[in-house]
């Protein structure tokens, strides 16, 4: 049998290297100084099994023997095991705040901080001044109150957890008034019901879907009430037949009975969005004003920077939230912070923001400097695709995403591919998709209307060569 193997140019299973022989070779050396031995050996044999099942079945050809092919084989599995999961795309969905693709990017001075706090110790609870332990929210907390008119303010890992904590410090066993209409669903399953049940507090439903008055709030107030809260209308809009009872009125009843007033907002802005262009959404420093005792909204979506969630408001609350044991299990970390301090810094000068906030300029950039860039890689982009597609330049709307001004959309340009070919588009448009999504640096778009649409509103002009250099062969 292993003549009749050899005279075929297959190798029996008895033709297979050792895996000391192996080792040894001249071409496994480049792996072994890359990845190491214990990499290189798993990796090996993993190799010489699949080949010792092949040799078994019917043969291996002789020339996946040699030293150089087994290498090659080796270096190529371990090469893509090394890869990294969390990878660099290129987010042409248009949706600038896109969970999916990591929300909020970061401006160059956050990039800064953080990369100063991976590699040098910091004060993240120390004292510099008392030589003493500190407080890391102390490193954040000034900037918050400045920038939104609060008495005191803490952090956390996301704006789930910072309600989370709310509701279990202030609430645990006691009932939350909520209209029935901000009872949100966000991504991920995230249910308001849900995190009340969690955080230990009874929900207590007022109004209706579509309107709630003044006095439900006040009718439902009783013995066991901790709080009327709000929530903002993350993701969708309620319109037509409405009607909901503002902060300012939901605060006033539950301050004539003693009781805080809490808004979810969500999202949340430091700033008027309106005077950039953007459409209106409620500050933060509005809704305390407002009356509003506390306050919970998102680092990593209109703020522009990393995950977190921030709770901001009375000073009595926050204090009593600090030392509930939660609040240790959800805090941040130092990179959050080092990320943090400098996008509120940004902050402080309002009239810059719009060129060094990474979220408020790809919020802002106009069609007028989207278009000419769309017109320039149509036919980088039809060389790539080739000839079964038709690519064109056109008008089409962005949204901010992340549950912010979900109604609103910015107009922008972008690339619109269609199948060119005769037959249904549908696998065809998927292929091309396919073939973006597997580039180096993977270009995510979106299908609809027998389209693949590529909107360029996040593709920034100091990221245009390298995109267009890995369309410039076509496309596998």
């Amino acid at each position: 049998m292993a003549d009749q193997l050899s005279g075929a140019g297959l190798a029996a299973a008895s033709d297979i290297p050792s895996l000391d022989r192996l080792l040894n070779a001249e071409a496994l050396r480049p792996a072994l100084a890359t990845h190491g031995r214990t990499q290189v050996v798993a990796a090996l044999r993993r190799d010489l099994e699949a080949l010792r099942k092949r040799a078994l079945d019917g043969g291996v050809p002789r020339h996946e023997l040699d030293a150089a092919a087994v290498a090659a084989r080796t270096s190529a599995a371990l090469d893509e095991a090394a890869r990294p999961r969390l990878r660099a795309v290129y987010n042409l969905t248009g949706t600038v705040l896109h969970t999916n693709l990591g929300r909020a990017l970061l401006p160059d001075e956050a990039v800064a901080s953080v990369l100063r706090a991976l590699t040098s110790p910091a004060n993240l609870e120390f004292d510099l001044d008392t030589g003493g332990r500190g407080d890391r929210d102390d490193l954040i907390d000034d900037l918050l109150c400045e920038l939104t008119g609060a008495e005191a303010a803490t952090v956390v890992n996301n704006n789930a957890a910072a309600v989370l904590l709310m509701l279990n410090a202030l609430a645990d066993r006691r009932e939350v008034v909520v209209s029935r209409g901000e009872l949100v669903e966000i991504g991920g399953a995230f249910r308001i019901p849900d995190i009340m049940k969690r955080a230990g507090a009874k929900l207590v439903e007022v109004g209706t879907t579509n309107r709630t008055h003044a006095a439900d709030y006040e009718n439902a107030i009783g013995p066991r009430t901790a709080m009327l809260m709000k929530v903002h209308c993350s993701n969708y809009a309620v319109t037509g037949f409405t009607k909901s009872v503002d902060v300012a009125d939901v605060a006033a009843l539950a301050h004539a009975r003693g009781l805080p007033a809490t808004v979810d907002l969500g999202s949340g802005t430091l700033v008027d969005l309106t005077q950039f262009g953007l459409p209106k959404e409620d500050t933060v420093r509005e809704t305390i004003a407002a009356g509003a005792d506390l306050v919970t909204f998102s680092g990593d979506k209109l703020l522009g920077g990393p995950q977190a969630g921030l709770l901001v408001g009375r000073a009595d609350l926050i204090r009593k939230i600090k030392k509930n044991p939660l609040k240790r299990a959800l805090r941040v970390g130092k990179l959050t912070l080092a990320a943090l301090e400098p996008v509120l810094q940004l902050y402080r000068a309002p009239e810059f923001l719009a060129q060094r906030l990474t979220t408020l300029r790809l919020l802002t950039r106009p069609m007028r400097d989207i278009q000419p860039q769309a017109e320039r890689l149509r036919g980088v982009l039809a060389h790539a695709a080739g000839p079964s597609y038709a690519v064109e330049a056109v008008p089409m709307f962005s949204q901010i995403g992340s549950g912010a001004l979900p109604i609103d959309q910015l107009p922008s340009y972008g690339l619109a591919v269609r199948y060119a070919g005769s037959g249904r588009p549908g696998r065809h448009l998927d292929r091309l998709e396919t073939q973006l999504r597997r580039l180096p640096v993977p270009v995510i778009g979106r299908i609809a209307d027998d389209a693949l649409w590529l909107d360029l509103r996040c593709l920034e002009d100091r990221d245009e060569a390298a995109f267009t250099a890995q369309l410039a062969e076509p496309l596998a």
